[in-house]
């Protein structure tokens, strides 16, 4: 995987962030166009892809949502435009969840509690695959633990549009306050 290779780092989920700064920051030094505006065009150009190359890679690295993606992306187990279905006792638990924050648009006083319910669904889901990726190893790795990570992935994608919505009742009380 190119961006976990350009930072010498392995595969993981969970990554040393001192690591990934520090290497950052290191081929940031090396790579800066700036430094380089009186070699040739061609030389130019490599460089600017290489200073590139290092900020998609640190942008990705850097954020968990965007790491988790890309893991699985490399790996084939994320499709663009894919149909995931989730488990439907999980839907059921976010159709709860969404009634509440439903709830919240017309009383804004439930809002502390929607906030706690969806803050536990947040803490369960992390409790649920931190082992797995706390230990995971990409040598070792089998499509059981990539399966299990992408229905995390999904399932987190799902509770922060539910964040989302919530934030929007919430912003949308305090314009019309104004």
């Amino acid at each position: 995987m190119k961006y976990f290779e350009l930072y010498e780092m392995p595969v993981s989920f969970l990554t040393d962030e001192k690591h990934l700064k520090k290497k950052y920051l290191e081929l940031s030094k090396k790579s800066h166009p700036d430094f380089y505006t009186l070699e040739s065009t061609e030389k130019q150009n490599e460089i600017l892809a290489s200073s590139t190359l290092n900020n998609k890679a640190y942008q990705t690295l850097n954020d968990f949502d965007k790491r988790i993606k890309y893991i699985l992306s490399e790996k084939g187990y994320l499709v663009e435009e894919e149909k995931y279905v989730l488990p439907q006792i999980f839907l059921m638990e976010m159709l709860d969840l969404n009634e509440l924050v439903l709830e919240v648009e017309f009383n804004p006083a439930k809002g502390d509690e929607v906030e706690k319910h969806l803050a536990d669904a947040h803490k369960n889901l992390r409790s649920e695959i931190h082992i797995t990726l706390e230990n995971f190893d990409e040598t070792k790795a089998e499509a059981e633990v990539y399966q299990r990570i992408k229905e995390f992935y999904y399932k987190r994608k799902y509770l922060l549009r539910i964040q989302e919505q919530l934030d929007k009742f919430a912003t949308d009380k305090s314009d019309a306050s104004i």
